[in-house]
């Protein structure tokens, strides 16, 4: 197998490996031009955005600033919109659902490193040195909001209509229609009727 192969397949790899390192190095060009675009250069970002996505529906929208580890392993549904200061790291696949909201400084993690010291030491490489990691794929359903702050570790699974609270830490999947908080993220009730702001009958 590649070390791009292993790295999707959430085996340990070589980042230092020279497709990788080319990878990576596309992707971060692409966010530091997006980064630093104006506001009215609605299609220049779409465009570099485009360039470095594994696949997007037609609308979808990131305010500035945005950090991608590949870009190219992150699917991205039809309506999404995320605010200030994303960083989805895509080490492994990332799938974004239909009608998901990212609030600002959302984090999707799916780097994940030896618990062991020794074995997440720096390594020797002849043509430099790196860590080794491996990576855990992270789903978000359709519907779901994660409000600010939020952080979704690897290996999880967020359920289609869900919220999760300002400043969670997602680490364990989160079944469809609930609102789930804290740290470690845990479910707190499931979203009814009652919840909705319009149609209400009036008391």
């Amino acid at each position: 197998m590649t070390e791009r192969e292993k790295m999707v397949a959430g085996q340990l790899y070589n980042p230092t490996d020279p497709e990788l390192t080319a990878l990576r190095r596309k992707v971060r060009q692409a966010c530091v031009e997006f980064n630093n675009s104006n506001e009215d250069e609605k299609q220049k970002r779409y465009d570099l955005l485009h360039s470095v996505l594994k696949s997007h529906k037609k609308d979808f929208y990131f305010e500035p600033t945005v950090r991608f580890d590949y870009g190219c392993n992150t699917s991205i549904g039809e309506n999404f919109y995320a605010n200030y200061n994303s960083v989805i790291l895509d080490v492994a696949p990332v799938t974004i659902g239909d009608n998901v909201m990212f609030g600002p400084n959302v984090t999707i993690a799916t780097p994940v490193h030896p618990l062991v010291a020794d074995e997440r030491a720096i390594q020797q490489y002849p043509d430099g040195v790196y860590d080794l990691e491996y990576a855990k794929p992270i789903t978000i359903c359709d519907g779901v909001w994660l409000a600010s702050g939020v952080i979704v570790n690897g290996g999880v699974t967020i359920g289609k209509n869900s919220v999760i609270g300002s400043g969670s830490v997602v680490t364990k999947d989160i079944p469809e229609g609930v609102i789930a908080v804290g740290n470690p993220c845990r479910v707190l009730r499931k979203i009814t009727d009652n919840d909705r702001m319009f149609n209400k009958k009036a008391k």
